[in-house]
């Protein structure tokens, strides 16, 4: 590279750099200036290098180049000049690919430290320096040709929840790159008894999207130590434009995560398997020394009437996502990973403390890219936010969000149990009272806990869970709530709760390892807890092979049968009926007629967590039964029943149709 021409660029931008004086200031932050620009901090080509950073506050801001990700001092410090609306720019006429790159930006007379800017797209090793390459040349072979697996609906969708390193680090499962983003490419793994695992187990179960937890970059690994690698599920964003190092095989070269990735996607892009991310932008890692408050220090956050830093989020800070240029950067950083990384489908982790516009923002923005992307999130937040809660994206104010769907706890809690009383047991263990909990969400919230519960504007946008990875895992709480449960207890439990969820007019969400009584030792927060406690064992699969089976046969149903996913709140009003049941602990309902041209007419469904057999009134006629006693049969089914009685066995689920 031409040396010469990038120290004579830094003197002259020096010279005519109009460094400010005084500090800027602003009455509020709404004065702040917005750049209408395209928001670009880093753009590469191999004659010049544009940098640019939104410092709207600052008196002079630098860009410091280095030959290295981490270690050593600047090669080069460049001046950067103001520009428009609080931006800074400056352009170095030489090619710098290979290059790493921070800025500093000097406020009250104070210089606030490095930082790789909050667009970065490429980092070195911990993601504090970024790196200067042609994103082009980390495009696996075919990327141009990947295409997103088809989705006619977000009712088709089948979600399966999972953390990377859980998925694939044990050694059973065959997987070479275990705790890698290349495990999740290695498609025809298995264990030694032959039980097929990672992809090839996605496949044969028959998901539909796989949602990733955090796999942006995120603090609390340090990458330079894979020796030492601490645990940890990534809700502690650093960088939100990049993916995680700790995942590569390479932490240290920019573009080999990037690389990684996109095969990461484009493999289960290829299984017909579409991809959720799990993003957190309602905070960060740490505000002092973070990306925000090194750039434009309060303006990213929400402070308390006393001026400290709210907590809305309960890690310490929460974002201000009503503030234009916070709102901007989240539209556009999740655009960003659906355009450069294929991304299907957005988890927003404790959506509930982002304001309803930016929400709305997030999916115009999607839609225009491609509709079919997905937009699921938390309908709360951890405590109270700064914002009014008429503003906020939370549950109640679902009919505000079309297009947005929200995680229904009430249906969660109305199976397993409260949320905060781990030995408290519901529907599932033979609790009364928590019918009608079950049916509102079996009918994807058309039916109404109470007269003033909020109706979503369709049952795509009611998500339907009874496990996932906050708090216990499905496994471990019916052992909490029905201690020395046996095997054949918790089995057949947990089909039933498998049951329900998968013939929800909801979406329908799983955790992973559910589908074989996984177990995380009956911890119910292992955020940063080892593999002996986190890792799927997957020889849990041949132990339990009958239930994962079982759940396959659900999955397998629900996408033969449009009558269990009709997307409608109207269709579901008209062909969804609960029949009348004497007995506690029993719901029954019946999909009249063939809604949505479904094959089967008059389908029937009922859930019985009673320790005794429950006998069922139904309307008179010969029925083929599907589903009984903990068996499933889509081919040849397991009998008939006629008349106008069906007897359902205890703690499990029958399902007939005419």
């Amino acid at each position: 590279m031409n040396i010469k021409s990038i120290l004579l660029m830094g003197i002259l931008a020096t010279m005519i750099s109009a460094c400010r004086p005084h500090p800027v200031s602003y009455a509020s932050y709404e004065e702040y200036p917005v750049y209408e620009g395209t928001w670009e901090e880093m753009t590469y080509s191999p004659s010049h290098t544009d940098f640019a950073l939104w410092a709207p506050t600052a008196q002079a801001v630098r860009v410091l180049l280095y030959e290295a990700g981490q270690g050593g001092s600047a090669k080069w410090m460049v001046d950067m000049q103001p520009a428009e609306d609080g931006m800074w720019k400056v352009s170095v006429e030489s090619d710098l690919k290979g290059y790493f790159y921070a800025f500093n930006v000097r406020i009250d007379d104070v210089w606030q430290g490095d930082t790789p800017g909050l667009w970065a797209k490429a980092v070195g090793v911990n993601g504090n320096r970024a790196a200067i390459l042609d994103m082009r040349t980390t495009d696996p072979e075919g990327w141009d040709s990947d295409k997103r697996p088809p989705l006619k609906s977000f009712s088709d969708m089948v979600i399966y929840e999972m953390h990377l390193r859980d998925f694939s680090v044990d050694t059973v499962g065959g997987m070479k790159y275990r705790g890698k983003y290349l495990a999740l490419t290695e498609d025809s793994t298995h264990t030694w008894t032959g039980e097929r695992t990672g992809l090839a187990h996605l496949k044969e179960l028959g998901v539909t999207h796989v949602q990733l937890m955090p796999v942006a970059d995120f603090a609390s690994i340090d990458e330079t130590r894979p020796e030492r690698l601490r645990y940890n599920w990534g809700y502690d964003p650093k960088n939100y434009n990049v993916p995680e190092g700790s995942y590569a095989t390479d932490p240290y070269t920019p573009g080999i995560r990037i690389r990684e990735f996109k095969q990461l996607v484009q493999a289960l892009h290829k299984a017909g398997i579409r991809v959720i991310m799990d993003v957190v932008y309602n905070h960060t890692f740490t505000t002092q020394g973070g990306i925000f408050e090194r750039t434009v220090p309060g303006y990213f956050y929400r402070k308390d009437a006393d001026g400290n830093f709210a907590n809305g989020s309960g890690c310490g800070n929460e974002t201000a996502s009503e503030r234009v240029m916070m709102r901007r950067f989240i539209v556009e950083s999740v655009c960003y990973w659906a355009k450069e990384y294929h991304i299907d489908g957005f988890r927003f982790d404790l959506m509930g403390l982002h304001d309803i516009e930016t929400m709305n923002a997030v999916r115009h923005a999607l839609d225009r890219i491609d509709p079919t992307i997905y937009i699921g999130g938390e309908g709360w937040s951890a405590s109270v936010s700064q914002l009014p809660a008429e503003r906020l994206a939370v549950k109640a104010n679902v009919g505000k969000m079309p297009g947005i769907a929200v995680f229904r706890d009430e249906f969660r809690d109305s199976l397993r149990g409260p949320f905060g009383d781990d030995k408290k047991g519901a529907f599932l263990i033979g609790r009364s009272e928590y019918e009608q909990g079950i049916r509102f969400g079996l009918s994807g919230g058309v039916c109404p806990l109470a007269s003033n519960d909020s109706v979503p504007l369709s049952p795509m946008q009611f998500i339907s869970y009874v496990s996932c990875h906050d708090d216990l895992c499905l496994t471990d709480r019916l052992k909490a709530t029905l201690p020395g449960a046996s095997v054949q207890e918790l089995s057949a439990l947990q089909k039933l709760g498998a049951t329900a969820i998968l013939t929800s007019q909801g979406i329908p969400f799983l955790f992973a390892g559910d589908e074989f009584l996984r177990d995380r030792k009956g911890e119910p927060n292992p955020y940063n807890m080892s593999d002996a406690v986190n890792a799927i064992n997957w020889h849990n699969k041949m132990l339990h092979r009958e239930v994962f089976d079982y759940y396959r046969g659900l999955i397998a149903m629900r996408k033969a049968h449009p009558a269990f996913r009709m997307g409608d709140i109207a269709l579901v009003k008209e062909h969804l009926e609960f029949l009348p049941v004497q007995a506690m602990n029993v719901v029954a309902f019946r999909l009249k007629g063939n809604p949505c041209g479904d094959a089967w007419l008059n389908t029937i469904v009922v859930l019985n967590a009673r320790t005794e057999p429950v006998t069922v009134n139904i309307p008179e006629g010969k029925y083929w039964i599907v589903c009984q006693g903990g068996k499933i049969d889509l081919v040849m089914g397991l009998g008939t029943v006629t008349g106008t009685k069906l007897t359902v066995s205890p703690r499990s689920a029958t399902i007939i149709h005419q």
